[in-house]
């Protein structure tokens, strides 16, 4: 018998089926989502009014970034309660503020190293999220750990925005390749589980979307940084 869910929604038994198929729609919404934020990020950089603007307005571009926090904070505690239309929208205007605040890694950055990063962490995250899926090992103490370190690796690069250490730069660049190497595998393994233990929810895939398009996006941008060749000044 079919029941309801949550905004009218209704639910379908857990197969390891369903498992499997919530894990490829959550991929095909994270790679939409990807898609997204690549095209608007082109799109500003290539228009220099608008990147002129974003770049000399530092309150427009920390607008930005808060913008987007605040939308990840309403998202995850929202997806599950509204349509899907509703989540995907808010899903797809994330992806689209991210790109504009990615638009000035153009003028960082050559496009080249930019191409070349995201395909190598492309190729990163297909292989440590099969790890994710398939391994029969637990992973639920790189999740544990990784969230302290998420934290300190957060509070040491507030630090040295007044040190500026080049060796402290480079150790958490390093240490944020690895972090969120093994968050994917993780985070991969907690979506199995999590869609195992929900009731069916059509917006569960999305919510693992995000998590795993935040995933992607931290291990490019510090891959970018370890890797990415710096336009001349």
């Amino acid at each position: 018998m079919e029941r309801t869910d949550y905004a009218g929604q209704r639910s379908v038994p857990i197969t390891p089926e369903r498992i499997s198929d919530s894990l490829w729609i959550a991929y095909r919404w994270m790679s939409l989502g990807l898609a997204t934020t690549g095209a608007v990020a082109l799109g500003v950089a290539h228009s220099p009014p608008l990147l002129d603007f974003l770049v000399g307005n530092r309150l427009v571009f920390y607008a930005l970034i808060f913008g987007q926090l605040g939308l990840v904070v309403a998202f995850s505690s929202m997806a599950l309660r509204v349509s899907t239309a509703a989540a995907a929208a808010m899903f797809f205007v994330y992806a689209a503020l991210t790109g504009v605040t990615f638009s000035t890694l153009f003028l960082v950055y050559t496009a080249s190293s930019i191409a070349s990063t995201f395909f190598v962490t492309a190729g990163a995250f297909a292989g440590l999220s099969f790890f994710g899926a398939v391994t029969h090992r637990d992973l639920s103490a790189i999740g544990r750990f990784g969230m302290f370190a998420l934290i300190g690796i957060i509070l040491a690069q507030f630090a040295n925005m007044f040190f500026h250490s080049a060796g402290l730069e480079s150790l958490l660049t390093f240490g944020g390749v690895i972090l969120f190497a093994g968050l994917t595998a993780y985070d991969t393994q907690r979506l199995k589980y999590m869609f195992a233990q929900a009731n069916g929810n059509a917006n569960m895939p999305l919510l693992g979307a995000l998590t795993l398009y935040l995933d992607f996006i931290n291990m490019f941008l510090f891959l970018l940084r370890m890797t990415g060749d710096r336009r001349s000044r």
